[in-house]
Order: C-alpha cells, then sequence, then structure tokens
C-alpha cells in the first residue's frame, strides 16, 4: 500500500510539472512568435511594447487585489523616496530590453532572434563578476567562449542576417545583463518586500512605460499619429481589430511571468532552467517548419556550442547549489505561495505554520529571479 502511493505520488508530481512546463512554453513561445507576426503589419513595436506594460500594470493590480483579499495581507507599497532610487534602475535596464527586443523583430528572423537572446547569459556573467555577485573561474570563462563561439558561429554567413536587427537584438542582451544583475540586487533587500514577483511587475511596469515613451515619441509618435490603424482610423473594426491584438499580446506577457513563477514554485528553478534550454531548441524548429527560416549546419552547430555553454552554466550552479552545506528542503505537493491563492483559496492554520509559509514563500520567490539569470 506505502509502495503504491509513494508511486501514485511521483507520477502525479511528474504529471503536473510536464503540465507547467507545458504551460509555460505555450506563453514563451508562443509570445515569441506573436511578436514575429504582429510586427509583419503592425510597424510600431514600442508602442506595444507599451500597451503591453499597461496590460501587465493592471493585470498585477487585479492579482495583488485577490491575493490581498485570499490571503487578508496587506502587499507592500513602497514610498516615492525607494521608489525612484532603487527601482528607477532596473526599471529602465528592463523597459530597454523589452523595448529593443520587440523593436528587432522588425528586421530579423525569430531563429536569429532567439539565438542572440541566448547569448544574455554571457552578459549576466560578465556583470555578475563586475558586481561581485558571482566569483571568477576557469569554468565561467569556458561559458563564456562557449556561448560566445556558438553565436559566432550561427551568424556567420546567415543568409537571414540582419545587422540593423542584430544590433538591436544584442544590445538587449547586453541591457538584459544589465537588467537581471540589478533585479538581483533589488531582490536582495528584503527591507524593501519585492520578493514575490506579482510585487515587483505591479512596481515595474509605470516607471518602465515612462521609460520607453521619450523612445517612442522620438522614433514612432509622429508615424503612429498619422497612421490609418491608430489615431488616423477610418474603419473602426479595423482599429478594434488591432487593439485587440495588442491587447492580446499584453495577456500573453503577464501569462509568461505567471507560468515561470508557478512552474518555479512548484518544482525548482533548475526545472526553469533546463525547460528554458528546450524552449529555444523548440522555438528554431518551429521557426524552421513554419515561417520558413533558413538555418545551414554551420548554423546548427554554432547553436548546439551556445546551448553547451547555457547547459553547463546551469549545471555549476546545481553543483554550487548543492555544495554550499545548506540544501533546501524538499517541498511537498501540498505548499502554496501566494500567486496559487488565485488558484486555490486555503486558510493557513496557526501562526506558527503562516510563519513558515512565508519564508518558504521567499524562498520560492528568490529562486524565481535566479531562474531569470
Amino acid at each position: 500500500m506505502g509502495r503504491w502511493a509513494l508511486d501514485l505520488a511521483f507520477v502525479w508530481k511528474a504529471v503536473l510539472t510536464l503540465g507547467l512546463v507545458l504551460l509555460y512554453y505555450c506563453f514563451s513561445i508562443g509570445i515569441t512568435f506573436y511578436n514575429k507576426w504582429l510586427t509583419k503589419s503592425f510597424h510600431f513595436p514600442l508602442f506595444m511594447t507599451m500597451l503591453h506594460l499597461a496590460v501587465i500594470f493592471l493585470f498585477s493590480a487585479l492579482s495583488r487585489a485577490l491575493v490581498q483579499c485570499s490571503s487578508h495581507r496587506a502587499r507592500v507599497v513602497l514610498s516615492w523616496t525607494d521608489y525612484l532610487r532603487r527601482v528607477a534602475p532596473t526599471a529602465l535596464a528592463t523597459a530597454l530590453d523589452v523595448g529593443l527586443s520587440n523593436w528587432s523583430f522588425l528586421y530579423i528572423t525569430v531563429s536569429l532572434y532567439t539565438m542572440t537572446k541566448s547569448s544574455a547569459v554571457l552578459f549576466i556573467l560578465i556583470f555578475s563578476l563586475i558586481f561581485k555577485l558571482e566569483e571568477l573561474r576557469a569554468a565561467l570563462v569556458l561559458v563564456v567562449l562557449l556561448i560566445a563561439g556558438g553565436l559566432f558561429m550561427f551568424t556567420y554567413k546567415s543568409t537571414q542576417f540582419n545587422m540593423e536587427g542584430f544590433a538591436l537584438v544584442l544590445g538587449a542582451s547586453f541591457i538584459g545583463g544589465i537588467r537581471w544583475t540589478l533585479t538581483q540586487i533589488l531582490l536582495q533587500k528584503a527591507e524593501l518586500g519585492l520578493q514575490n514577483p506579482i510585487d515587483t511587475m505591479f512596481h515595474l511596469q509605470p516607471l518602465m512605460f515612462l521609460g520607453l515613451f521619450p523612445l517612442f515619441a522620438i522614433f514612432e509618435g509622429l508615424h503612429l499619429s498619422t497612421s490609418e490603424k491608430i489615431f488616423r482610423f477610418q474603419d473602426t473594426g479595423l482599429l478594434l481589430r488591432v487593439l485587440g491584438s495588442l491587447f492580446l499580446g499584453g495577456i500573453l506577457a503577464f501569462g509568461l511571468g505567471f507560468s515561470e513563477f508557478l512552474l518555479v514554485s512548484r518544482t525548482s528553478s533548475l526545472t526553469l532552467s533546463i525547460a528554458g534550454i528546450f524552449k529555444e531548441v523548440c522555438t528554431l524548429l518551429l521557426a524552421a517548419h513554419l515561417l520558413g527560416d533558413q538555418i545551414s549546419l554551420l548554423n546548427w552547430l554554432g547553436f548546439a556550442l551556445c546551448l553547451s555553454g547555457i547547459s553547463l552554466h546551469v549545471a555549476l550552479k546545481a553543483l554550487h547549489s548543492r555544495g554550499d552545506g545548506n540544501p533546501r528542503p524538499s517541498k511537498g505537493l501540498g505548499s502554496h505561495p501566494d500567486l496559487e491563492l488565485l488558484l486555490r483559496s486555503r486558510q493557513p492554520e496557526g501562526d506558527d505554520r503562516e510563519a513558515a509559509e512565508e519564508e518558504e514563500e521567499e524562498e520560492e520567490e528568490e529562486e524565481y529571479f535566479v531562474a531569470q539569470g
């Protein structure tokens, strides 16, 4: 009987993990192809990004309200001083990362975008060394060389290479290294209380919107105001279809962050990292099959070399976490972090249990941001 119960629990956990990975794949791969599809007919990626930010802020505020009603605990609200001094740098870097990434879809293929964005790990490592979040080791140098070499091989003599788009997405990867480094530093400031990704998204979106607005005003403002698809619209049905398509992207962007956190909270950050590696492979295969992206044998070898560097980095992180002498106890299937209160509401019993759950939630939320890097 006991063995049967263990087998059933293992199967249930495997099915749950697979379901969460597939949910993450749907949102992550979906928003990549969505952005490429939309920018073919709607040539205002910065406006698209700003509308996505507004939708994410709306859903984040709604999620905070639901969680607060379910848990009867007030959500954190930062003072203006902390908001502008500590959150603004992270928000600006995040806005530029997302904005430049979406902008690049005007010029490059999904496969080149996917490969170049994979190099973000390279810049994250570099800035982690600069900010002394990582120690310089020979293995990290090998990771950097593998990723850089793979990126060079993938772009070398590519028949669909576009320098302008490549520069945009490479700049986004570079800023992404700053972004996730600043995010980790922001996360470590426990006094701010932004360990929960929903609270972080809620506070980041307004500053991200303001950070992108000057770029939008310079590069897209005049064209958008004279375009028949938005401000000089003549067909109300066309306007509603455009706004509906843009709103769908905001839902996908919020769902991506939500699915990432659920995957980490129910499994581990290592699971998200490994799932991310296979996600890149799925994205390239789909891009070659559905969009006709041309990928040569040399490009595939470069992609494999880059993935080997990322896999080595993930393996080093796993070994480091096991060798720190304080392994984290495994979680049972009954754990329920704040975000899962949106899916099922359950009251904790007793002050000790609530304190233990709050401590576990903070650890799970910290894993979410570590997994992003």
